[in-house]
């Protein structure tokens, strides 16, 4: 290794073991908060069992869903390998709540790119096309307050917990509390909802500790702890879990039925490994962020400062960097790292996107993985990481390839 990339991650480690014993105390809380779930609903061997046909009565299935929501300190729960993605499971949120008429305000901005076309897309059978209105304010607490005054048509207020491609922080849970105290200073007939993907087990508790009424992400993120093969949750307030069940299945059957013809296992070794795994993904995103910023480049968030999630942001400030980033960490993945990326049009993105994902489940972002959308001011997000030790490794490979393009 060169002894300089050596020198700069060396002197990163050694400022940051103060946030990372933090880290780890964390992560003994959350272990103990799965592992007492474990306990309480009496998991076995039998819960492994695939089903098939309708799944009538599928106790694993069932159990998977209780032990998300004991975890979440939520009345109930969605666990389901047949929510493919993140923004299946927020799409079944919105269009589970939402009815013709009503309005949905979005107030830590934008959503994410994939879920603009779900809220306004034309044509494409999105909330617009059924009569749903959308509004959004961006952390203005005064002016969020002013519209729910004014708009009596508001029924979903919605925040985005991880910065998507933007370049902001997190949410963290004391943010969370605030917009949901604001909220409810003006009204108490909303629904809250989070969008929680990259946030779970960073901290100590879940959005639905704080007065959100709904969350919603992606199992092949921080929960499915890298194991779970596919899938989605929901967790919130019984009422709305069984609006939301009614628009996955039939508003007749819900959730009780849904088979799965493979092992349960991994859904369940998943949830029990992810405060580790999540773990070793917030102290990778650390390093990136501490020996970047010492480099002389702008990162998100402050790398002195325990992120709200998983994702570092590097301003890189070419197109250039940010592919040879990128290239770097599918060159130190396990899986195709024979493959170069490319930027390619992704669905659901404006703008061509480059992904580095040498990922054992496909697409996994828990696992070492970056991507960036190619425009201006050229900003990579890195995140996850099994082992903190992989995240080293590819550290080491991104200097190397980014010093040898200045």
């Amino acid at each position: 290794m060169n002894k300089q990339i050596e020198k700069l991650i060396e002197n990163a480690e050694k400022s940051l073991n103060a946030q990372f014993a933090i880290i780890d105390g964390n992560a003994l809380k959350r272990q103990k908060d799965v592992l007492n779930a474990f306990r309480k609903f009496n998991v076995g061997q039998r819960h492994f069992a695939p089903t098939n046909g309708y799944g009538y009565d599928d106790i694993a299935r069932d159990t998977l869903c209780n032990l998300y929501a004991d975890v979440f300190n939520a009345e109930s729960a969605i666990v389901s390998p047949l929510i493919v993605s993140g923004t299946h499971a927020l799409s079944l949120c919105l269009f589970g709540i939402l009815r013709p008429g009503d309005t949905m305000l979005a107030v830590t901005g934008a959503p994410y790119d994939t879920l603009q076309e779900v809220i306004s897309g034309a044509g494409n059978g999105s909330l617009a096309d059924f009569g749903v209105k959308y509004r959004e304010v961006r952390f203005n607490n005064e002016k969020m307050c002013e519209i729910l005054r004014s708009d009596k048509s508001i029924k979903l207020v919605f925040m985005g917990r991880s910065r998507g491609y933007e370049w902001r922080n997190a949410l963290k849970l004391a943010d969370i509390a605030e917009l949901v105290n604001q909220i409810r200073s003006v009204r108490k007939d909303v629904v809250i909802m989070c969008d929680n993907c990259y946030g779970e087990f960073v901290e100590e508790e879940e959005p639905t500790s704080c007065g959100v009424d709904i969350v919603a992400g992606s199992l092949i993120k921080n929960i499915g702890g890298g194991l779970a093969p596919t899938g989605g949750y929901i967790c919130g307030k019984k009422t709305y879990v069984e609006q939301i069940a009614g628009r996955l299945t039939a508003p007749s059957i819900g959730m009780e039925v849904g088979s799965y013809a493979g092992s349960y296992r991994n859904f369940y070794q998943g949830l029990f490994l992810a405060p580790h795994v999540t773990a070793c993904a917030l102290k990778s995103a650390m390093l990136f962020a501490k020996v970047f910023s010492d480099l002389g480049y702008e990162v998100s968030p402050d790398p002195n400062v325990i992120p709200g999630d998983i994702i570092c942001a590097v301003k890189l400030g070419s197109a250039d960097k940010v592919i040879e980033f990128v290239r770097a960490i599918q060159r130190v993945s396990p899986i195709d790292s024979n493959v170069t990326p490319f930027p390619w049009d992704m669905p659901g993105y404006t703008d061509q996107v480059i992904m580095a994902a040498g990922t054992f489940v496909a697409g996994a972002s828990i696992e070492l993985s970056a991507d960036s959308p190619i425009r201006e001011p050229y900003i990579v997000y890195v995140q996850g990481a099994f082992t903190y030790e992989h995240a080293k490794i590819a550290v080491e490979e991104c200097l190397e390839g980014l010093l040898n393009k200045d």
